[in-house]
This record gives structure tokens, C-alpha cells and sequence, in this order.
């Protein structure tokens, strides 16, 4: 293996494999860390959240949750939330909103590092997308000592996959649809097929899910191999990570083949 490494073959192609190969083995080592390192302890959404959005030192970690205490304290210092769960839950979000009225973008931030920013930032109008406006708001819940799970949906206003918030009380379920200003109650996925309730582990893997994208569509096939087995591990039931696994093993394959 690093006899081939080290032999610069004329053929483009070759050498991009041989690299790749060494990737490989860098990668299962990372990986088994990774998994290694999600085993322990309990699950902690807005640490792990933030390890996937690729803040993995301790300074910037710290950080960061510094900014997420900051609003939580924010928060409770204008509004003055009452003790009732569902009442908080709907201030929390009402307020998130009057912050800012545009926070929601197609396509946008669904890393929490840059939700977390894009919010802070008063030129900033878009904070993110569905997924990372729901792990941000998610996060928030979880600090006032709200549970909060997640609804997950393969196909959403036409446009593909989604996921919104669910706080589920003794006695009853609330959608909190976190791309609609007046979402909170939402009442609009109740007739959808293919819900599915996800929790903090289901959420994070579609951080990974989500990335292994971005570097699949940037040519990075390893980097979306490694962020694809991540997803997988922490949600070995989703579909669609397997099959864009799949789809990028068989390109992997085809670039052998090629060489």
C-alpha cells in the first residue's frame, strides 16, 4: 500500500485511486473514533450537533455553547417565560421570529455553528434552513428543560425532504413548523404518509447526511463516504442515506474502472 502511494504513475487516474486508498485507511481509523466517541456517555444534542458541524476544538466549542447560554439568558431576561412547557415553547419560537422575521432560507445554513451565527449577526436576515432551524430551536428547548423530538418527513410542501420539532406533553402533540412564522401547532403534515419521529441521534445523522451531500456534489467522494457512514451509524433506518452511499460507491467503482 505506500509502495503504491509513493509511485507516481503517469496516469492521472492512478494516482487520484492510490491516494484515495490511503484516505481510506485514514478514514476507517477516524471513523472507528468517531463511533467510539458517540457510544459514550449520554447523547448530547447540542454538543454533538456542533461536533458534526465540524467545531471540534475545546476553545471553539466552549464557544459556542457560551453563544447558545447567551440567548438562552437573552431570552429569559426579555420574554420572562412562564413555567408551563407549551406556553415557553411557544414564546421561545414567537421570539426567534420577532428576531428575525426572514430566518428561514431554502437551501441555507443547516450547520449549527453558522445558524447559531447567522442569528447573532445583525446583518444577517436568513438564519437557516429546516433542518438547522430545528436543531438550533431544538437545542433551546432542551436548555428550558423542554423534550423535543423531531418530525421527519420524505416529501414536504413538493420540495423533498424535511423536518420540523415535536414536544409531546401528557396530553397532547405539538408540530412546531419551524420555516412558517405562524408554525407553532402546525397542523399541516398530520395526513402525511411518510412521517416519522426521529430524536436527537436521528437529527445529528442528518447533519452528517447533509454534508456527506455537500462533498459528494464538490467532487470530495471520501469526505462524503466517511460523513454518509457516520449518518448511517447514528441512523442505520434512513433510506435515503443508503442509497446516496450507494450511488457514490458505485461512482468510486467506476473511477477504478476507468484508471
Amino acid at each position: 500500500m505506500i509502495r503504491r502511494w509513493r509511485y507516481k504513475s503517469p496516469n492521472p487516474y492512478l494516482r487520484r485511486i492510490d491516494h484515495n486508498s490511503l484516505q481510506l485507511s485514514i478514514f476507517t481509523i477516524e471513523l472507528g473514533i468517531r463511533r467510539f466517541a458517540i457510544k459514550r456517555g449520554v447523547f448530547n444534542l447540542e454538543k454533538e450537533a456542533l461536533l458534526a458541524s465540524g467545531i471540534i476544538e475545546k476553545d471553539r466549542l466552549n464557544d459556542y455553547v457560551d453563544k447558545i447560554d447567551y440567548l438562552q439568558k437573552q431570552f429569559i431576561h426579555e420574554i420572562k417565560p412562564t413555567s408551563d412547557p407549551a406556553m415557553r415553547a411557544r414564546a421561545l419560537f414567537t421570539w426567534l421570529w420577532i428576531e428575525k422575521p426572514k430566518r428561514y432560507k431554502y437551501n441555507g445554513n443547516f450547520l449549527l455553528n453558522n445558524v447559531i451565527d447567522a442569528h447573532l449577526n445583525k446583518d444577517s436576515q436568513s438564519v437557516g434552513n429546516c433542518l438547522g432551524l430545528t436543531v438550533f430551536y431544538n437545542c433551546l428547548l432542551k436548555r428550558m428543560g423542554i423534550e423535543a423530538d423531531a418530525l421527519y418527513l420524505e416529501n414536504a410542501f413538493g420540495i423533498g425532504p424535511h423536518v420540523l420539532t415535536l414536544i409531546q406533553t401528557k396530553n397532547l402533540s405539538i408540530y412546531i413548523e419551524n420555516i412558517l412564522p405562524e408554525g407553532f401547532d402546525y397542523k399541516g403534515h398530520l395526513s402525511n404518509p411518510s412521517r416519522m419521529r426521529w430524536g436527537d441521534r436521528e437529527l445529528v445523522a442528518d447533519i452528517y447526511h447533509s454534508l456527506g451531500n455537500e462533498y459528494f456534489e464538490k467532487g470530495e467522494l471520501i469526505e462524503a463516504l466517511k460523513n454518509y457512514e457516520i449518518s448511517i451509524h447514528l441512523n442505520p433506518h434512513h433510506e435515503r442515506t443508503h442509497l446516496d452511499k450507494t450511488i457514490l460507491l458505485d461512482r468510486m467503482g467506476r473511477m477504478r474502472r476507468q484508471a
